[in-house]
């Protein structure tokens, strides 16, 4: 029911992000705490999305809201050419629960633009035109973000700007390498960008992006080995390895940065998101030091009006101990073993619309198909309107089970906020139990 409060007549002046908008019919978000959030007409849902995949400590986090308010009564706004405790803290706490010698941040106002600072620094560093990035990727909507993008969404933004290559990374359950063990995955996913990076002139390469897990796009887990390997090639050839963190970075993976669970130490850090868990909008770019040196004697030429703003910084810091006094990150690791990963893996045995489930800490997926032998897709790749009607009935049940999803193609995510407790997770996932009855519906033999 629409509320009365809320004219419908207002939302249409309001140009919503990848929306077809005579047919918009949105819910409106009017309150959250923790995990749940509820909407205009009473409706509750638990927050299996965190929102979009950045509420990291869940809505209305009395401590993170404290310190917004706090540094707004002190100072709302500065300009990135005067120093600022807060910008100066955030930075210190960041880079240093940053891997090796990552020392130095840039702040933007969100992922979209710390990638598009990383391609200009690695480009600037390395003197070099071209970057590579996955086909199955998203970093950004951005001019140089969507020509780094993958998936379809590069589509209606082509031509993007030049010099970007597309390779195929690891996948094993729909391998582009006709692989049967993870092992034969990882080495050949290498191969072939070694072949690539070849093929394009490595002389030419100035960096090779990733998302450390890949999300939107599946929730790919790399194979143990395959980041070492892009390190190596990297090495090998003077390219800046650069890591898109942006989803996976402050504890979604049960770690500081992804990257840390394999003990891989790239050149830059794409962040955003989770730093402050979206409560004023933060992003930035963590540097290596010989990087870094690159831009001792010239200046880097980019800036942003909002760089390092102190109401966002200081939800950063705050952020960060909450973290830590709290033990986020071990949370994270406790429920994905005990609660998440027995509770999807009973799931895919019991349900025949399961391909497979993967992930890692609070980041999940369920991939859906049509038949588990052909392994034949629920919907087909990049599918709309009728064709989308399967996963839509999906959906569209959970959400009257009162769980809030995200998904993307064929696959259903969980990414629910890193404060989430047991009971709730339970509650969640039970939901999701139901719901596949859904999808077992459209299993053909």
């Amino acid at each position: 029911m629409e509320d009365p409060r809320i004219p419908q007549s207002a939302t249409n002046h309001v140009f919503h992000s990848w929306s077809t908008h005579p047919q918009l019919d949105l819910p409106e978000i009017v309150g959250g705490s923790g995990s749940t959030f509820w909407v205009s007409n009473g409706d509750r849902y638990l927050d299996f999305s965190s929102q979009l995949v950045n509420l990291n400590l869940g809505h209305q986090h009395p401590r993170l809201v404290e310190a917004v308010v706090s540094q707004a009564r002190q100072l709302c706004t500065v300009a990135p050419s005067f120093a600022n405790s807060e910008r100066t803290e955030a930075a210190r706490l960041i880079a240093e629960r940053a891997p090796g010698d990552l020392n130095s941040v840039f702040f933007t106002n969100g992922g979209a633009e710390a990638i598009e600072n990383a391609m200009r620094m690695a480009k600037l560093a390395t003197g070099r035109p071209k970057v590579l990035s996955a086909y199955r990727s998203y970093h950004g909507a951005t001019a140089g973000a969507i020509a780094l993008t993958g998936e379809p969404r590069r589509w209606a933004s082509e031509p993007t700007i030049g010099a970007t290559v597309k390779f195929f990374g690891p996948y094993l359950y729909r391998s582009a390498f006709d692989a049967d063990t993870t092992v034969e995955e990882c080495d050949r996913a290498l191969g072939h960008l070694e072949s690539v990076i070849e093929m394009e002139g490595p002389h030419s390469i100035a960096a090779v992006f990733g998302e450390t897990v890949v999300g939107t796009n599946g929730v790919l887990v790399p194979p143990d080995g395959y980041l070492a390997g892009v390190r190596d090639l990297c090495d090998r050839h003077g390219i800046l390895m650069v890591a898109d963190e942006v989803m996976v970075g402050f504890g979604r993976l049960g770690e500081w940065f992804g990257v840390d669970r394999w003990g891989v130490v790239p050149d830059l850090i794409a962040f955003a998101k989770g730093v402050n868990s979206g409560y004023v909008p933060l992003g930035g770019v963590l540097i290596h030091d010989r990087v870094a040196a690159q831009f001792s004697d010239r200046a880097y030429p980019g800036g942003l009006t909002y760089s390092g703003h102190p109401l966002a910084c200081a939800a950063a810091v705050e952020s960060i101990h909450i973290f830590e006094d709290e033990q986020i990150l071990q949370g994270v690791r406790r429920r994905a073993e005990e609660v998440i990963e027995p509770a999807l893996a009973d799931m895919a045995r019991r349900h025949p619309s399961v391909g497979e489930v993967r992930g890692l800490g609070a980041l999940h997926a369920v991939e859906l198909v049509k038949n588990s032998a052909t392994r034949e897709p629920l919907v087909p790749f990049n599918a709309s309107g009728a064709e989308a009607a399967p996963m839509t009935e999906v959906l569209t049940d959970l959400k009257s089970r009162g769980v809030w999803p995200i998904a993307h193609f064929n696959g259903i995510h969980l990414a629910p906020p890193l404060v989430i407790t047991d009971e709730e997770l339970k509650s969640g996932l039970a939901a999701l139990d139901e719901s596949l009855c859904v999808a077992d519906g459209f299993v053909v033999d």
